[in-house]
């Protein structure tokens, strides 16, 4: 433990020894201010005060990225076959943000044609969500305020400097304290499984305007070992520590999918929590995990089966429809439409129980 508190002290450090002209946008303009290092902390949480840590570099000693810069598949070199992308897409304008990339920024806001996104993701967790950036109907940037509870990243918005908790999915501190994020979820799979599915989709490059070698991981082992850096409010050893499971969090309860390692095939669960019927299609393979209500807007309830070998496709339903890993219809009588989601994000199993206790496995 003391290694790897020295290791990740050591990374804080490189990556609050920027100049002045290295915090800028890619573009090249300035990241706005937040405001005083560690904002609000005067005021009332919705959490408790006491379990809220400084993680060590402060606020934006991290520096999260506005306006990223993207490239063809083809042209990345500084991701491997295994790394992990996050995927968002918004009609044919898909995009892949690498975890390579977020270990070293931890968040991305972008706009697409119909979207204000920030891509929120926490390396101590493994957690990564899409944030409407849209707050009250005014436009927002989002940054890391250097702070974390159970060890997952608290973000705060520039418009008021609240404070926000990724895994509860809601302002914890500030002036928006108790608003829910509008969530828009991600894809994650392997760069080698995005590459097949989406071969000329966008991908952040590393020219992100920082000085960073994004070819290496900035935590050591800790990925594989079995050692948290912070501590946590409630430790489940029903999994392993740092297993990969997909959370769904649904009024205020979460559910933990995992893979099903003992077969190479796409499957299908059928399953009901909180009271929405889910349909979780998954490939320990191509390493995913996703889920989608199974009843309609219009109130058809679908039943489903796996599609095998024709990513980015992976259900076809009852009525003949196909769909694919962001829910849409690609083919058949409800082609364009698109499956109901919910609020989900992989990461390690030890972040969704240390934040859902009553936590649920399937």
């Amino acid at each position: 433990m003391k290694t790897i508190s020295i290791f990740l002290f050591a990374s804080f450090v490189m990556l609050s020894a920027c100049t002045e002209e290295e915090i800028t946008n890619p573009d090249g303009s300035p990241i706005p201010p937040g405001g005083d290092d560690n904002n609000n902390q005067g005021s009332e949480w919705l959490i408790p005060k006491k379990e809220v840590r400084d993680g060590g570099p402060g606020k934006d000693g991290i520096p999260a990225i506005s306006g990223p810069n993207f490239g063809a598949p083809g042209a990345v070199d500084y991701l491997d076959d295994d790394d992990l992308v996050l995927g968002f897409a918004d009609g044919d304008d898909v995009r892949a943000y690498p975890h390579a990339i977020l270990d070293w920024h931890e968040i991305i806001n972008d706009n697409t044609a119909n979207h204000s996104l920030a891509v929120i993701y926490c390396p101590l967790t493994g957690t990564g969500i899409g944030w409407n950036r849209v707050i009250n109907d005014k436009e927002t940037t989002f940054g890391v305020s250097g702070l974390l509870y159970n060890t997952n990243i608290i973000p705060y918005d520039r418009e008021t400097d609240s404070n926000w908790s990724q895994l509860l999915l809601k302002s914890v501190n500030g002036e928006l304290k108790g608003t829910t994020a509008k969530t828009y979820n991600l894809f994650e799979t392997t760069w080698k499984t995005w590459k097949q599915m989406y071969p000329s989709a966008k991908v952040v490059t590393t020219e992100t305007g920082f000085n960073r070698n994004y070819g290496r991981y900035p935590y050591g082992s800790y990925k594989t070992n079995d050692n948290l850096i912070f501590p946590v409010s409630n430790n489940d050893s029903r999994l392993e520590l740092k297993e990969r499971v997909l959370g769904v969090i649904i009024a205020d309860e979460a559910k933990a999918y995992k893979f099903n390692k003992t077969t190479t095939e796409s499957r299908v669960t059928n399953d009901t929590f909180q009271n929405k019927k889910l349909v979780v299609a998954s490939n320990s393979a191509s390493n995913f995990i996703v889920a989608f209500q199974r009843t309609l807007g219009d109130g058809t309830e679908l039943s489903f089966e796996a599609v095998q070998n024709n990513l980015p496709v992976v259900l076809v339903d009852n009525e003949g429809t196909q769909w694919d890993v962001f829910g849409r219809g690609i083919s058949g009588p409800r082609a364009g439409e698109q499956l109901q989601s919910v609020p989900q994000m992989m990461g390690y199993w030890f972040s969704f129980a240390a934040f859902y206790p009553n936590i649920k496995i399937r």
